[in-house]
């Protein structure tokens, strides 16, 4: 189950980061608007606390902005991770679920 998790993000973060960088690069009508930055957000928000695939979804998402852009290689997998990491330790140290 954790993998084919895995294997999703990876291969939807691989055509997000392609759709971003050709297609969406030429529409800037309200600003840039970096989708996979709002997509590591949500796949972390919607995400169980003990399950740490928006973690690597957002390794990956990161890696393929990088490899798509031309800033340095390793950045964007340092913002993505520790946004990815701090949704997770917020959610879990402050965010309970309901009692039924």
């Amino acid at each position: 189950m954790m993998l084919r998790k895995i294997l999703v993000y990876t291969l939807f973060f691989y055509l997000l980061a392609l759709l971003q960088t050709t297609i969406l690069a030429g529409f800037e009508m309200l600003g840039v608007i970096n989708l996979i930055f709002v997509s590591v957000v949500l796949i972390n928000l919607f995400d169980q606390a003990k399950d740490y695939s928006g973690i690597y979804a957002g390794l990956s998402a990161g890696f393929f902005l990088d490899i798509f852009s031309a800033a340095f290689i390793g950045q964007n997998i340092l913002i993505l991770l520790a946004l990815a990491l701090f949704i997770k330790i917020v959610l879990k140290k402050y965010v309970w679920p309901p009692a039924l």
